[in-house]
């Protein structure tokens, strides 16, 4: 039996030591990587709400991100966690912010570039991006990126998909750096557990790029797909207000959307969130907003979908940083 008003969701709320913080961001400048401390984070998501990361390090080059990462490897977890943003959806971040170090990849991982009937792009780009540029060249196999507003990075770390189609599909390697490894190793995607909208990536770890094997095709044909997608979207989704994407993933065999739908759940609101009356797994919010708002109109969704019989549904978004005093 789940209990009533115990469903809002965790956050990642770690512990930071300031000093070691501090640390990273100097070894970090040194490398030439741009470093913010106290940076706006919020405004780095699709909800453009939520408060500051501690210390921002944007590296532009695979050399200044493997200088960050033994930095980082310098410090356990405890002292130094670090959050990987791609283009900040499915992200939630607190109102008082993230404590530790965010790992933005700059310029010099936004490329692609094909062999053959392959493509490989760095992890900085963004999957629409990716996805139009493969119609150019007559690729076909990533159409259903068209409307993900994700990094080929975050993509990846999550598996993300749509339309039937998803990341993993037609991958064939990763290049990936972490604090053991900071120059970048070359995995096989088997070895990363995909699964819905899931890697097993580690959390100090970073897409450098990815490759997939895709299948030739008209190029006509293939930018048609990508309009009706677009069209798709713009019909069934609030585009136009500011949303993190789908906020809970799809119980097998059925639709998030519509369940919260059939429960007259579309329109409920907590401050200044709403429900989308458009797509009712979306949440939109207005500028005066605050994260905390939007968190709890997360539990208040999931709990009444308990109480009307229906199963206990899985936030996609993920929540990072504290919320409010006391809250984690």
């Amino acid at each position: 039996m789940i209990a009533v008003g115990t469903l809002e969701p965790a956050s990642w709320d770690p512990a930071a030591e300031d000093a070691a913080v501090l640390d990273v961001s100097r070894a970090a400048r040194a490398a030439g990587a741009r470093v913010t401390i106290d940076a706006p984070l919020g405004a780095r998501t699709t909800l453009g709400i939520g408060g500051s990361a501690r210390c921002l390090v944007e590296p532009a080059a695979p050399s200044e991100l493997a200088v960050v990462l033994a930095a980082v490897a310098q410090h356990d977890e405890a002292e130094v966690p670090m959050l990987v943003l791609g283009r900040g959806s499915n992200l939630l971040v607190g109102d008082l912010g993230w404590p530790g170090v965010v790992l933005q990849l700059g310029a010099g991982f936004k490329w692609q570039r094909r062999d053959g009937d392959e493509v490989r792009a760095g992890g900085g780009l963004a999957m629409p991006a990716l996805a139009a540029w493969a119609a150019t060249e007559g690729l076909a196999g990533l159409e259903f990126a068209a409307g993900i507003p994700a990094s080929v990075g975050g993509s990846v770390r999550m598996n993300a998909g749509a339309h039937d189609g998803s990341t993993a599909d037609f991958l064939v390697g990763v290049e990936v750096a972490t604090t053991e490894t900071p120059d970048g190793v070359c995995l096989d995607p088997g070895r990363l557990g995909f699964g819905y909208r899931r890697s097993n990536l580690p959390a100090r770890s970073v897409v450098i790029s990815a490759r997939w094997r895709l299948r030739p095709d008209d190029p006509a044909d293939i930018r048609g797909r990508l309009d009706d997608l677009r069209a798709y979207r713009r019909r069934t989704q609030p585009l136009r207000q500011r949303n993190c994407g789908s906020v809970f993933t799809n119980p097998d065999g059925d639709s998030a959307g519509r369940i919260i739908e059939d429960a007259g759940l579309k329109g409920l609101r907590r401050g200044g969130a709403q429900v989308s009356d458009k797509h009712a797994n979306f949440i939109v919010v207005e500028a005066a907003a605050r994260a905390t708002d939007v968190r709890a109109l997360i539990g208040a969704l999931r709990e009444a979908v308990v109480a009307a019989g229906g199963p206990l549904l899985e936030p996609e978004v993920r929540l990072v940083g504290r919320f409010e005093p006391g809250q984690r």
